[in-house]
C-alpha cells in the first residue's frame, strides 16, 4: 500500500488513489478499503464514490478535519488483508440484439470478421465487472470484454441514443441508462431501466457487481418491458463463483 496517495479534491472531499491502471487487483483493494471505511465508525463521512483506481470520500469538515481523516484512513490500509470481501453479485441484463435496437451490430461483426451471431455469443459469454458508475446517472463502466469484438467509436456521435442501448467503444462495452448523446457502436437494447428517479432505489446497478448479458427475442423483450412499466419485473441475480 506504499503507492496509495491521498489527493485533495475539494474542501469536503479527499480521493484515495490506489494505482494508475485499470485492474481487478486495484478494484479489489478499493472494495476492501470501502468496506473497512464503512466499518470504521469514522464520524463525519457522508458518502464514498469508487472509480477505476480510487475512492473519493466526501466528509463534513465541521465533524472531522482533512488531516485527521487522512491519518485515520492511512491506519486502515494495513488492515485490508483482514477484510473479507463478500462474493460479488452478478446481475443478468436481457438484451434484444440487432435490428432497430442494435443498428451497429452488423458493422461490429464485419469489422471483426465475424457473423452477428458470433458477436452476440461472445458478448453474452462474459461476466463484466462494474468498475464504476458515471457519465450519466447509473452508466456502468465495465471491464472484461473480449478484444475480438472491439470496435471504434462513431466518427460523428449520435445526438440521441435511447435509454437501455447496449454499445461497444474500443475494448469497452456498456449500457446507456437514459436517452443521451453518445458515440458508441450500438449492438442491442435492454428493456430494463438502469436509472429511474421514481424508484425507491433510482440507480439499478452498483460498482463491484458484475453484469451478464443474456440474449432475448422480441417477444420476451416486450414482455419484460411491460413488467418494467408495471413495476412487477424481478431482477435476476446470482453470486459470482471464484
Amino acid at each position: 500500500m506504499r503507492d496509495v496517495r491521498f489527493l485533495l479534491t475539494g474542501d469536503t472531499s479527499v480521493t484515495v488513489e490506489f494505482g494508475n491502471e485499470i485492474s481487478g487487483g486495484i478494484n479489489a483493494a478499493i472494495r476492501a478499503f470501502n468496506i473497512a471505511l464503512s466499518k470504521s465508525g469514522i464520524d463525519g463521512i457522508v458518502e464514498t464514490v469508487p472509480t477505476y483506481r480510487s475512492l473519493m470520500v466526501h466528509y463534513r469538515p465541521e465533524k472531522i478535519r482533512h488531516a485527521e481523516l487522512c491519518e485515520m484512513m492511512r491506519g486502515l490500509l494495513g488492515k485490508l488483508d483482514d477484510i473479507e470481501i463478500p462474493p460479488a453479485e452478478v446481475v443478468e441484463i436481457p438484451v434484444l440484439y440487432g435490428g432497430e435496437e442494435g443498428p451497429d451490430l452488423a458493422f461490429v461483426a464485419e469489422h471483426n470478421g465475424k457473423t452477428e451471431d458470433e458477436v452476440v455469443k461472445i458478448h453474452t459469454g462474459t461476466e463484466y465487472l462494474i468498475y464504476m458508475l458515471g457519465f450519466t446517472p447509473g452508466f456502468p463502466y465495465l471491464g472484461g470484454m473480449d478484444d475480438s469484438i472491439a470496435a471504434p467509436r462513431l466518427k460523428s456521435p449520435r445526438v440521441r441514443i435511447p435509454g437501455g442501448s447496449v454499445g461497444i467503444a474500443g475494448t469497452q462495452t456498456g449500457v446507456y441508462p437514459i436517452d443521451s448523446p453518445g458515440g458508441w457502436q450500438l449492438i442491442g437494447r435492454t428493456p430494463l431501466k438502469l436509472y429511474d428517479p421514481g424508484r425507491e432505489r433510482p440507480i439499478l446497478l452498483e460498482a463491484g457487481q458484475y453484469i451478464k448479458f443474456r440474449a432475448v427475442d422480441r417477444e420476451e423483450y416486450e414482455a419484460i418491458g411491460r413488467e418494467v412499466e408495471q413495476g412487477t419485473c424481478r431482477l435476476h441475480t446470482y453470486a459470482k463463483e471464484g
